[in-house]
């Protein structure tokens, strides 16, 4: 699928990690690809040859984002799928379109999220940051599950983030039912759950040739922080001073780095045999909270996934 490259950690680009690499006749699906690190890995997918599924939420910003890409690939092979990860209504209609006009999907790139929003819920009645983050994912990855084993070796590639460091999961409350609404606490919780569920994909389908890999992409600014205030920065910061390794924030990293990492789980030869990874600045990481990667809590999260999307 590509071939090695020296790789520079924090600064790689995506054209960096992909110089070399030939994805003819692959097909990728990435998830709130009409903006950010979604669209600039839908780019440099496109860019080496692979036919790319921009989903999200937005048809109209969907194809501004596909004009976008066109601009530099102007041979790029795309095609826009109506997402929302906020409705399983809609996870199941876009899965059911996806499925209804293709056999095998090699690589599939759940990186849309939201971050420390104001309290919600979602359309089925979930905390609007697990259901988004996770939830809306878990389901489309299992709905889409034939495709990418028709086409093993095959990836899945979750977006996660250092945030993960601050909550484990709220095993008795994850919906914050019974406890006061924290939202930093609710994006830790649900970067947590997208590390135990590339865990847990990797247990089930690993051996069946689907690898699945857990991407912090750094801080980048993207609008993905558009609920921030300068106070929350600063949170988040003292954060990141208490948490593991206690460094204190990463300097911001442009967006072609940002997604670096993420082309690199989908395409580095290396990682072939070595799924279930968490992986920062193209590079496996040691720096991850010991609750995000222990086995028992994976498959916990699974049946608990499975448990209230079937109850919804």
């Amino acid at each position: 699928m590509a071939k090695t490259v020296m790789l520079s950690g924090a600064t790689t680009t995506t054209d960096d990690v992909l110089r070399g690499v030939d994805l003819s006749g692959k097909t990728a699906l990435v998830t709130g690809a009409s903006g950010g690190l979604g669209l600039e890995t839908a780019r440099a997918l496109a860019r080496v040859g692979a036919a790319v599924v921009l989903a999200a939420r937005d048809p109209a910003k969907t194809e501004g984002a596909v004009r976008a890409v066109r601009e530099s690939v102007p041979d790029a092979l795309l095609e826009v799928l109506e997402l929302d990860l906020a409705s399983l209504a809609s996870v199941r209609a876009a899965a059911k379109r996806f499925l209804g006009s293709h056999e095998r999907l090699d690589l599939l790139v759940n990186n849309a999220g939201v971050m420390a929003t104001p309290f919600g819920r979602t359309a089925d009645g979930f905390e609007l940051q697990l259901g988004t983050n996770h939830l809306g994912h878990f389901l489309l990855t299992s709905l889409l599950t034939p495709t990418l084993l028709a086409a093993a070796p095959a990836r899945i590639v979750n977006l996660t983030s250092g945030g993960h460091m601050i909550s484990d999961v709220h095993w008795d409350d994850p919906n914050f039912e019974r406890h006061d609404y924290d939202k930093w606490a609710a994006y830790g919780q649900s970067k947590t759950a997208n590390v135990l569920f590339t865990i847990e994909l990797e247990r089930r389908l690993g051996p069946r040739g689907v690898h699945a890999y857990a991407v912090h992409p750094g801080m980048i600014a993207t609008d993905l922080g558009r609920h921030l205030t300068p106070a929350d920065l600063a949170a988040l910061g003292e954060m990141a001073k208490s948490a593991p390794g206690g460094g204190g924030l990463p300097p911001f990293k442009s967006i072609p780095a940002g997604a670096a990492t993420t082309v690199w789980a989908a395409t580095a030869p290396e990682l072939a045999e070595s799924g279930g990874r968490y992986l920062a600045d193209c590079g496996v990481s040691g720096e991850h909270a010991a609750w995000a990667v222990d086995g028992a809590a994976a498959r916990r999260l699974w049946e608990m996934s499975e448990r209230m999307i079937a109850e919804a």
